[in-house]
C-alpha cells in the first residue's frame, strides 16, 4: 500500500530517508499549487455552493491525499517492507597469495558466486591486478592490498591498511608460498629468518594472531581461518616420503633465529635444504592450525582449518625447479599417480572450505577424493602433535614480537 500511495504523490512531496515529510501539509505542493492555496481556492470553500459530482470529487481528492501522505510517513510500514528485503552481505575474505595459481583460481571461484568480495593480499600489486582482470573477476568483487610476509613490518602495515578500509573480516585464507627447491643457498627475510619458513609460517602466523580480533568481530554467520598445507609435510602419505623428509626435530633452529649465525637456518638444525624448507614450514601450517583451534575455537565459535586440494602440478610455485621437473611433474601426475588437479579444481575446492556450511568443523585437515567428495583426512605423527604445537606457537611468538 504505501509503494502504491507513494507512486500518486507529486514530485513537489519530498520524503527523508526517515519516512518524514521534510515539509508541512500546508506547505506542500500538489500539482505546481501549495496546498494552503489550494485551501484559499473557492474549491475548498465551503460557502460556495457547487453540485453533488463536485463535492463528491472533493471528498475523494481530499481523503486520496491524507491517505497517501499517510502511507509515506508511516515509518512502521517502511520498517517492515525493508526488513522483509533484508539479504545476507557479502561475505569479506583475504586470500594471500592471490595474483596467481591456487590463490588467484579461489579468488575467482568465490567471486563468481556474487556472494564475497575478495580481498588480494599480495606483493606484486600491479601483478595481482592483472590477473583479476586476466581471469574475469569484476572490479566490485574484489581489491587488492599490498602485502609482503617476507617482512614483519609489512604484515603489520596491511593489517592497520585493512582496518582502516572498514570491510569486516569473515574469512582469512593464509595461502602464499615460497618454495626454493634447487637453492644452494639461504636467502632470508627482513629480519632475518630463512626465507620459505619466515614467510609460509611465521609471516602467514603474526597476520592471522594480529587479525584473530577483527575475526572475532565479524558477525557473519561462518567466520573460518584457513591455512593451507601440503601432502609433502605429511610423512604418513607416499609424498611425504620423498626425501628429504620434513622434521621439525626439536626445533633447536627455529629457537635460534633460523639466521645462520645464532644457530642453523633449517627447524631442526640441520644443513640447509630448500626442497626441506618447505616441507618443514608446511608442517608449521598444519600444527599452527591445530594449536589455533586449541586455544580459541570454544571461546570465539570460529572455524579453524587446513586442507591439501590436490597436487596442482602445473603451479607456479615450482618455477623455480629444474626444468626436467617441470616437464615431466605435470604427465607423471595425471596419468601415474592419478593426483593431479587443474588449478581451476583446486581453487574450487579451497572455496568450499571457506564457504560450504557443509565444511564449519573446526581443527581439520581437508583432503578430497578421486570423485572430487571432500573428507576428513589424517595428519602425520609429527603434523598433529600438541605438545609440538604448542612448542612451535610460544617459539614463533618470540620470533615476531608477539612475546
Amino acid at each position: 500500500m504505501a509503494l502504491q500511495a507513494t507512486s500518486i504523490l507529486p514530485s513537489g512531496l519530498s520524503i527523508h530517508k526517515e519516512g518524514k515529510s521534510n515539509l508541512s501539509l500546508k506547505e506542500t505542493s500538489f500539482y505546481g499549487v501549495s496546498f494552503s492555496d489550494h485551501l484559499k481556492s473557492d474549491y475548498f470553500n465551503p460557502l460556495v455552493i457547487r453540485s453533488k459530482r463536485e463535492l463528491k470529487n472533493q471528498r475523494n481528492l481530499s481523503v486520496g491525499i491524507i491517505r497517501a501522505q499517510t502511507a509515506v510517513t508511516s515509518p512502521g510500514v517502511n520498517q517492515s517492507t525493508q526488513e522483509g528485503k533484508k539479504t545476507l552481505r557479502k561475505g569479506s575474505v583475504i586470500i594471500t597469495g592471490a595474483s596467481s595459481g591456487l590463490g588467484l583460481a579461489t579468488a575467482k571461484a568465490l567471486a563468481d558466486t556474487g556472494k564475497w568480495h575478495v580481498i588480494m593480499a599480495c606483493r606484486d600489486f600491479l601483478k595481482a591486478q592483472r590477473a583479476a582482470k586476466s581471469v574475469g573477476i569484476e572490479k566490485e568483487n574484489y581489491t587488492v592490498m599490498h602485502l609482503d610476509l617476507s617482512s614483519l613490518d609489512s604484515v603489520r602495515q596491511f593489517v592497520d591498511n585493512f582496518r582502516r578500509s572498514g570491510r569486516p573480516l569473515d574469512v582469512l585464507v593464509c595461502n602464499a608460498a615460497v618454495y626454493q627447491p634447487t637453492a644452494k643457498e639461504p636467502t632470508f627475510t627482513a629480519e632475518g629468518f630463512e626465507l620459505s619458513v619466515g614467510t609460509n609460517h611465521l609471516g602467514h602466523f603474526l597476520l592471522a594472531r594480529l587479525l584473530l580480533d577483527d575475526l572475532n568481530k565479524s558477525d557473519y554467520p561462518s567466520r573460518r581461518l584457513i591455512i593451507v598445507g601440503s601432502i609433502t609435510g605429511n610423512t604418513n602419505t607416499l609424498a611425504g616420503n620423498v626425501p628429504p623428509k620434513a622434521n621439525l626435530g626439536d626445533l633447536r633452529g627455529l629457537a635460534g633465529g633460523l639466521n645462520g649465525l645464532n644457530s642453523s637456518v633449517m627447524i631442526d638444525g640441520g644443513e640447509f635444504d630448500g626442497a626441506k624448507a618447505y616441507k618443514d614450514s608446511k608442517v608449521c601450517n598444519m600444527l599452527t592450525m591445530q594449536e589455533f583451534h586449541r586455544r580459541y575455537h570454544e571461546e570465539t565459535g570460529i572455524t579453524f582449518a587446513s586442507l591439501y586440494p590436490g597436487c596442482i602440478a602445473t603451479t607456479g610455485l615450482f618455477r623455480e625447479h629444474i626444468p626436467l621437473f617441470r616437464l615431466l611433474f605435470p604427465p607423471f601426475q595425471k596419468y601415474i599417480t592419478k593426483g593431479y588437479v587443474s588449478e581451476e579444481e583446486a581453487g574450487k575446492r579451497l572455496a568450499q572450505v571457506v564457504g560450504e556450511p557443509s565444511l564449519t568443523k573446526s581443527g581439520v585437515y581437508w583432503s578430497w577424493n578421486k570423485t572430487s567428495a571432500s573428507f576428513e583426512n589424517q595428519l602425520s605423527e609429527e603434523a598433529s602433535d600438541a605438545e609440538k604445537a604448542r612448542k612451535l606457537w610460544e617459539v614463533s611468538e618470540k620470533l615476531v614480537g608477539l612475546a
